[in-house]
């Protein structure tokens, strides 16, 4: 138990209530932090699960409350403030105070910033009705709100989101069309062939997926009617999902003066630049061993796993961060499970079928110089664990080799 009134104790403030702040906070209380802590989050949310969103919450069959991360009761029960609806608008390092945008300033021994990322954003459909990014639960809310208007969409961007969200749209009987960019379907993340087996997937279930697509104008007078391309091509849609991407959160560190390197650097500690000021989740980049990089990760598994050594060192430096990164997505009746990172592989190997009419699944491994750094996995969750403990090994190695 606590015996001193919190404001007599050293004081760590969370900015961000997402997966990665919500984490950090109750851990920091479960390692031993006797202090006061405040959470604070711009959403007027409790914090939540992000995945659900392109799936269970936009497809109606979950709701805001059941993706809660946790109940009111548990921050109560913990000690930990909950500042929801308010933004840190600035962070004021020599003082050690955050400026929040109710006017309170709140002094901190040890800060986490934990801001995650934003959508990256067109200039194209503003203003528009039926034009939606989808990031937060209230975006998502605002697509369902309107799905009983649409019969056909069209998704911007064949990333895991846009793929989710097409999936789900199809489940609707919407008729859906999906732009990308690049050449294949999830080209940053993974290799030729599971791009082509998730393009199948979706021609299977209905979806019209163009790749080396340039959009160029979302029209309408007041709602969205439709999307052209650079080649002429015009696409109808009352509902149009733009999923190009995200950015980290940096604006708050940046404008305090913290190194910036591809997120907000961290070292193995999550220690920034500055001696009491923290980060973890998708807007850090840390040092990874594995891949003798830094890596900024944008996962679910990376936010919670650094924020839970992020929140034993901020009472003590002893916990390195190194982990395996793994993924998931589901689409349609399929779940796709990836461990690792493939990007500049030099070969792989295929175990399976990559027929989507198959449902025993398949996995592809890549190798780099005779050794492998990843694996896509589709319908294999043994297959899956046993290759994330194989490079959890190689990790333990490259550890103590840097070390």
């Amino acid at each position: 138990m606590i015996d001193l009134p919190l404001k007599e104790l050293p004081t760590a403030v969370v900015v961000g209530a997402s997966h990665a702040g919500s984490q950090l906070a109750v851990h920091l209380r479960k390692s031993g932090w006797q202090g006061r802590i405040v959470l604070i989050g711009d959403e007027n949310f409790l914090p939540y699960h992000r995945p659900p969103l392109s799936k269970a919450v936009m497809s109606g069959s979950k709701d805001a409350e059941s993706i809660q991360l946790r109940p009111a009761t548990l921050y109560e029960s913990n000690q930990i403030e909950l500042k929801l609806g308010v933004k840190v608008t600035a962070l004021l390092r020599d003082s050690q105070q955050v400026e929040c945008s109710d006017g309170e300033r709140i002094r901190y021994d040890r800060l986490a910033l934990c801001t995650g990322a934003h959508a990256i954003r067109l200039p194209l459909g503003q203003g528009l009705r039926g034009v939606f990014y989808l990031r937060t639960l209230k975006d998502v809310l605002a697509i369902r709100a309107h799905l009983s208007e649409v019969k056909q969409a069209v998704i911007v961007g064949a990333g895991y989101i846009g793929l989710e969200a097409a999936a789900v749209l199809r489940g609707m009987d919407i008729d859906v069309t999906v732009l990308e960019r690049a050449e294949r379907v999830l080209q940053r993340v993974t290799g030729e062939q599971v791009s082509g087996y998730f393009s199948e997937l979706h021609k299977m279930h209905g979806v019209d997926i163009c790749c080396g697509a340039n959009v160029t104008s979302i029209n309408g007078e007041h709602s969205v009617d439709s999307v052209r391309c650079a080649d002429g091509s015009i696409f109808p849609a009352q509902l149009v999902i733009i999923g190009v991407g995200v950015v980290p959160e940096i604006q708050l560190a940046k404008d305090a003066g913290l190194v910036i390197n591809n997120g907000i650097e961290v070292d193995e500690y999550g220690l920034t630049s500055d001696k009491n000021i923290f980060a973890a989740g998708d807007c850090c980049s840390h040092p990874a061993h594995l891949y003798h990089r830094r890596l900024r990760l944008e996962s679910v598994q990376n936010a919670n796993d650094q924020s839970r050594a992020v929140a034993v060192n901020m009472i003590a430096l002893t916990e390195k961060y190194q982990a395996v990164p793994w993924f998931w997505s589901d689409q349609f009746d399929i779940k796709l499970q990836s461990a690792g990172l493939s990007q500049d592989f030099d070969r792989t190997e295929m175990e399976g079928s990559l027929n989507p009419a198959d449902r025993s699944g398949f996995i592809v491994r890549y190798f780099k110089e005779g050794k492998m750094i990843a694996a896509d996995c589709v319908n294999r969750p043994k297959d899956f664990m046993a290759i994330k403990t194989e490079l959890a090994s190689q990790l333990v190695q490259a550890d103590r080799l840097s070390g």
